[in-house]
């Protein structure tokens, strides 16, 4: 089957799509014998020779192995497989699982849930399904009142003239100075829940995902992962192909 070749070397665990691209573009691909320069070009790794940097990657290729792994991400870590400005990231708390990335992000101050793959089919469908609920804990500055609230339970515009679609909004227990949410998102735009907050004038001071479609895990100390079992997989899977 062809695919796109800055796929198929992140799934060599060469680089990233991103740095795959950039390799293409430096003329450091070939398919069988023939330099690459074409971002989009597409290769059957089961047929085709295919070389980076003079070295054939279809025998990394015929060994790979998907891998799926649940991290309860800590504050100050990227959800990125690489950063220019060298800040830490998400993929530097997995260990001897091959080169993964992130499925969608969490913002760099934002705790919780959040998977690693080097499964890009899964990736792609996990990130834009509308089919997969995300819930989040929220933690304002200050206490939104009723109206504000269903505001936002029906959708608005956000300052960046986002128009957010509906979601659940269940008020937690308050403090005196603070409220306390649990939000379901269907969507994910970026950084939406800290916006849809700053548009009613109460502004997020802690963010935490606590469930990704049927994933729920209080187990996982922060900053500490584990691998997604077999029945959690095929879920997705059958959201993803719901014929088969």
């Amino acid at each position: 089957m062809q695919e796109r070749l800055n796929k198929l070397i992140a799934q060599a665990g060469i680089a990233s799509r991103r740095g795959a691209e950039e390799l293409i573009k430096d003329g450091r691909v070939s398919v069988n014998g023939k330099i690459i320069s074409e971002l989009g070009t597409k290769a059957d790794a089961e047929k085709d020779h295919i070389k980076v940097n003079g070295k054939l990657i279809n025998l990394k290729l015929a060994k790979r192995e998907n891998a799926y792994i649940l991290l309860n991400k800590p504050k100050g870590y990227l959800s990125s497989a690489a950063d220019p400005e060298g800040r830490k990231l998400v993929t530097d708390l997995i260990k001897g699982f091959g080169k993964l990335h992130p499925v969608g992000r969490l913002d760099y101050n934002t705790e919780g849930l959040i998977i690693l793959t080097n499964d890009g089919d899964l990736t792609n469908f996990i990130s834009s399904s509308k089919q997969i609920p995300k819930v989040y804990e929220v933690k304002t500055k200050g206490i939104p009142t009723e109206v504000a609230i269903k505001k936002l339970q029906r959708g608005t515009v956000l300052e960046d003239g986002f128009k957010t679609a509906p979601c659940e909004i269940e008020i937690l227990k308050p403090t005196e100075k603070n409220g306390w949410y649990k939000v379901t998102l269907m969507e994910g735009h970026n950084q939406q829940i800290r916006k849809m907050f700053d548009s009613i004038g109460h502004s997020v001071v802690k963010l935490k995902r606590t469930e990704i479609g049927h994933i729920k895990d209080d187990r996982i100390p922060v900053g500490a992962y584990r691998e997604l079992d077999e029945d959690e997989i095929k879920l997705f899977k059958s959201k993803q192909n719901p014929k088969l």
